[in-house]
């Protein structure tokens, strides 16, 4: 076990650097973290679920075509200006609150060499510090507090955690899977992690405990990420890097199982926008009873 850090975790890293092919053609001119989930891009959600977290330092890792979300975080004075003239004052408030959510920076990965190259771009703004790494893809819930727990298991034990979540085992080949380990005296959601392995075959899988895109890192992957050779296509996978990371020190798995909502593909997307919507108190009930109203046209519900 490495010694407990002595430094909060108040980075965060989230890669966007990806080209969202899997969503085009809405991704040929925008990137696909600007997609709407409701009234709010994906890539908002990820930045205020790290700022609940107590994050305050959030480096973006972008790539071409991506100017939009630095806008997104950035001043309009003239949508203000044109908001202020009107009267809109809590639309105004909102915009402008964007700007001040957190301090935000960006750096460009020049090229998609994976998401391990994307992480190892942060490694002059994280410094020594750890970190947490959160993807775009996975959306949590307001109401989760899976990054918090995995930053108080960090400050409490100086381990790097990764969230981990049983899924399927026909869809473990879409994710890092691990081996997990039960720790006795511990919170049973915490196991140690004894090998991970990037998109097994189910036949070959670990176990079908799958990683989901939330980490908190120590500074010393980076060493790690030095190490790992590029797989197909020539990608770094942060998969292999925590593997090479785990040898030296203990790496944690955070398990939970709700609250999280797959937007990487177009069916998860379409089924985290409606939840998303339900959840709202002022969408919910008149999108509730649009719903019902639907599937009874369409002779889903019989006569119930």
């Amino acid at each position: 076990m490495t010694p407990m850090s002595p430094l909060p975790v108040t980075k965060a890293v989230i890669p966007a650097a990806g080209l969202g092919t899997r969503f085009l053609p809405a991704t040929k001119a925008q990137p696909k973290e600007m997609l709407p989930l409701v009234d709010k891009p994906a890539i908002q959600y990820v930045v205020e679920e790290a700022v609940r977290a107590g994050i305050d330092d959030i480096l973006i890792i972008t790539g071409r075509a991506k100017r939009s979300l630095e806008d997104h975080f950035d001043r309009n004075f003239e949508l203000e200006y044109y908001l202020a003239e009107r009267g809109k004052s809590e639309e105004l408030a909102e915009v402008q609150a964007l700007a001040e959510i957190a301090d935000i920076h960006y750096v460009r990965q020049g090229e998609p060499l994976g998401l391990g190259h994307a992480v190892s771009v942060a490694r002059k703004h994280v410094g020594d510090h750890p970190f947490a790494v959160l993807l775009g893809d996975d959306i949590m819930d307001q109401r989760s507090r899976v990054l918090e727990a995995m930053i108080a298991t960090h400050m409490e034990r100086g381990s790097s955690v990764v969230a981990v979540k049983e899924v399927p085992t026909d869809e473990l080949s879409s994710y890092g899977c691990i081996k997990p380990e039960a720790i006795d005296g511990v919170a049973a959601e915490l196991v140690k992690i004894l090998d991970i392995v990037e998109k097994p075959d189910p036949a070959d899988a670990p176990s079908n405990m799958a990683v989901m895109g939330r980490y908190v890192l120590t500074p010393e992957i980076f060493d790690a990420l030095d190490e790992v050779k590029p797989g197909v296509g020539g990608e770094i996978q942060l998969t292999d890097a925590i593997g090479i990371l785990l040898q030296r020190q203990e790496v944690l798995g955070y398990c939970f199982t709700d609250g999280r909502y797959d937007i990487g593909r177009k069916i998860d997307y379409l089924q985290a926008t409606v939840q998303m919507a339900l959840e709202r108190d002022d969408l919910g009930p008149a999108f509730e009873d649009f719903l019902v109203r639907l599937v009874r046209e369409r002779g889903l519900l019989g006569d119930t």
